[in-house]
C-alpha cells in the first residue's frame, strides 16, 4: 500500500508494524529501502524472503546517530568515530565489531556489521517513532528482488513487491545510488562500495588512505561481482566503440544510454548527464524506463576514469556483469 511519509500518522503505523516484526519500506537519500527491525532475526528473515536475498548476505542497519549505533558495536573503532562525526547522518556505511549475541541475522551470521544513519526526514522520523517503540535499529536493504535494479521512487518498489507491502512515499531519492561502505572493523579502514562521497572526501575525514578490500574482508551490501541489474542485458562501451557499433546492423530491442552522442530514431535513446551526481541521480530509474520501454539491450557508455564517477562505474559494471 502506497502511503504519504510525511504523514505523522502514517509514521506510527509504519513504527508499530515494525515493532510488531513486519516488513515496512521507507526511503532514503539514496535508495528506497526494504526494513524491519534489526534486533529481531525472525523479522529479518521475511526480508531474505521477501527479496529472494542469500541470508549470509548481511544487510545494513539503519540507526539515528551514534548512541543507537552503539547498541549493535561491540566497540566503535577510532577511524568509525571520526566518519561518523564528518558524514552522519548521510550517505556512508561503517562496517564495526558487531555486539555478541546482537542482530545476528541482520549482520549475515558475521562478527562485524553495517551501520548507516541516514539523512532523509522520512527516514528520519520512521526511526524516531521506531526508537520510542523500543525498535533500536532498522535493518534495510534496497526495496528491490535481490540483484535487481534499486527503487529510487516509491513506485519503483510497489513494482517490485505488490500493494501488500507499506510504502511509505517521499518522493524521488535525492541521490539515487546506494551509501559508500567503509569497513573500520580491522586495523586500517578499508573501502567496499563506492558511492556519491568521494574516496578522496572519505579519506580526509580519516587522515589516512583507505586500502582496497582484500580476501580477509566481510561480506557487505551490494558488493557481489553481478548486482543491480535490469531485465536488458548490460552492455558497457566506450565512446569511440559506442560510434562504430551504431553504423552496424542493430539488434531489436536496442537502448543506448551515453554522455556524448546525440542520437535517435532506431533505437530507445536517454542521455546520461555529464555530472557525477546528476548521473548518480538518474541511473536506477533510467535503467527501468528501458526496461519498462521493452529493451532487450542496453548499451552504455563507459563513466568517466576519475574518482567523481567510481560509483556510478561500480552500479554499471556490477549490472553488466550480471549477463556476461
Amino acid at each position: 500500500m502506497l502511503v504519504d511519509g510525511n504523514d505523522p500518522g502514517v509514521i506510527q503505523q509504519a513504527a508499530a508494524l515494525l515493532a510488531a516484526g513486519q516488513l515496512v519500506a521507507f526511503p532514503t537519500e539514496t535508495v528506497y529501502g526494504l526494513g524491519a527491525r534489526a534486533d529481531d532475526d525472525a523479522a529479518v528473515a521475511r526480508i531474505f524472503a521477501a527479496k529472494g536475498r542469500p541470508q549470509q548476505h548481511p544487510l545494513i542497519v539503519h540507526v539515528l546517530g551514534a548512541a543507537d549505533a552503539a547498541q549493535f558495536a561491540n566497540a566503535i573503532p577510532p577511524a568509525a568515530k571520526a566518519l561518523m562525526a564528518a558524514f552522519w547522518p548521510g550517505p556512508l556505511t561503517v562496517i564495526v565489531p558487531r555486539r555478541p549475541g546482537f542482530a545476528t541475522a541482520a549482520a549475515g551470521g558475521q562478527d562485524s556489521i553495517g551501520l548507516r544513519c541516514p539523512s532523509h526526514p522520512v527516514a528520519r522520523a520512521l526511526l524516531s517513532a521506531a526508537r520510542a517503540a523500543c525498535v533500536p535499529g532498522v535493518a534495510a536493504p534496497s526495496a528491490n528482488r535481490f540483484g535487481h535494479v534499486s527503487p529510487t521512487q516509491a513506485g519503483h518498489v510497489v513494482d517490485e513487491f505488490g500493494s501488500d507491502l507499506l510504502v511509505l512515499d517521499g518522493g524521488a531519492c535525492e541521490l539515487g545510488i546506494e551509501s559508500s561502505i567503509v569497513d573500520c572493523s580491522r586495523v586500517s579502514p578499508v573501502l567496499l562500495r563506492p558511492g556519491v562521497l568521494t574516496r578522496a572526501r572519505i579519506e580526509a575525514a580519516l587522515g589516512q588512505n583507505l586500502l582496497a578490500p582484500d580476501a580477509q574482508a566481510p561480506r557487505a551490501s551490494g558488493t557481489l561481482a553481478a548486482h543491480y541489474a535490469p531485465k536488458a542485458r548490460v552492455r558497457l562501451v566506450s565512446r569511440q566503440e559506442l560510434a562504430e557499433c551504431l553504423v552496424r546492423p542493430l539488434p531489436a530491442g536496442l537502448a543506448v544510454y551515453s554522455r556524448s552522442l546525440q542520437v535517435s530514431g532506431k533505437f530507445l535513446y536517454l542521455q546520461m548527464p555529464d555530472d557525477a551526481l546528476a548521473a548518480a541521480h538518474d541511473l536506477f530509474a533510467a535503467l527501468r524506463w528501458f526496461d519498462a520501454a521493452g529493451a532487450n539491450e542496453i548499451w552504455i557508455e563507459s563513466p568517466p576514469q576519475n574518482s567523481d564517477w567510481d560509483g556510478v562505474r561500480d552500479r554499471l559494471s556490477r549490472a553488466a556483469a550480471a549477463f556476461a
